[in-house]
């Protein structure tokens, strides 16, 4: 499916993590068929500005707002920031994330509340105020959570992260079921093992793992973060405005097959 440049005319998104590899060709896909976006992530604006440079997104079509959302009062000057640049928010892309690699029986206390703190704490405040404001508005708006495959086939050594990725699927269809008589929708998208990150270091540097995730992907290769991309535009566009509560799997086969 293609999309007109100006499919996402007159729509605004906010996105947190969108300065991370995969957020921000995510950015780029959504300003290059005409949305506005208001992005959010931990690193300083010059830097967001230079992501913003190499990626050649337009800059009269984005803006930058930096905090940690796993507080609060910061998500309330998010929200407020968005309004102010670009107007009443349409959709709300929940993808900010973080994933450390250690057996269960090895994970930290404060491995395992960073994780809940960042994956699922900020979807749910960023979706809560997000939603809030449609309401207020009026705006039969858009909720998106970026989960995994790894929510429903476990994953060796990253626990926790797979734990926050099906408590956030659960939250997505959770806030679908109790907006959806306000018009406002809820849906998730679950990639599969994409070449960036902690990924992609761990294919290049461990065999044993390399070997390991060659088996757990059918169709045989690293997934890129334009694949990814791909499906928020789809998301975000029109052509899913009959979507709630679903998970959309874009993952290369990986949620087919158990791994051992």
């Amino acid at each position: 499916m293609s999309f007109s440049k100006d499919v996402l005319s007159g729509r605004h998104a906010v996105i947190s993590g969108g300065c991370g590899a995969i957020g921000i060709v995510i950015v780029k896909r959504l300003t290059d068929h005409g949305a506005t976006v208001t992005v959010n992530d931990l690193i300083e604006p010059n830097a967001a500005e230079e992501r913003f440079a190499e990626a050649a997104i337009r800059r009269d079509r984005v803006a930058y707002v930096p905090g940690d959302l796993t507080e609060a009062a910061n998500v309330d000057r998010l929200m407020a920031a968005a309004r102010e640049a670009f107007g009443p928010v349409h959709i709300a892309l929940c993808h900010a994330g973080t994933v450390a690699a250690a057996p269960l029986l090895d994970v930290s206390e404060s491995n395992w509340d960073r994780t809940m703190a960042v994956n699922v704490k900020t979807a749910f405040l960023l979706g809560q105020a997000a939603a809030r404001a449609m309401v207020a508005d009026e705006i039969a708006g858009h909720l998106i959570f970026t989960v995994s495959w790894v929510a429903d086939v476990p994953w060796p050594e990253i626990g926790p992260y797979s734990a926050s990725k099906a408590a956030m699927k659960q939250l997505s269809r959770t806030f679908a079921r109790e907006l959806a008589d306000k018009g406002i929708r809820a849906n998730a998208m679950a990639p599969g093992i994409v070449g960036v990150g902690l990924a992609k270091i761990q294919w290049d540097t461990d065999p044993s793992y390399k070997t390991r995730a060659q088996k757990a992907v059918p169709l045989g290769a690293l997934q890129t973060p334009e694949s990814v991309a791909d499906a928020f535009l789809f998301l975000c566009s029109p052509a899913a405005d009959y979507m709630t509560g679903s998970v959309l799997v874009v993952d290369g086969g990986c949620s087919l097959y158990p791994m051992d």
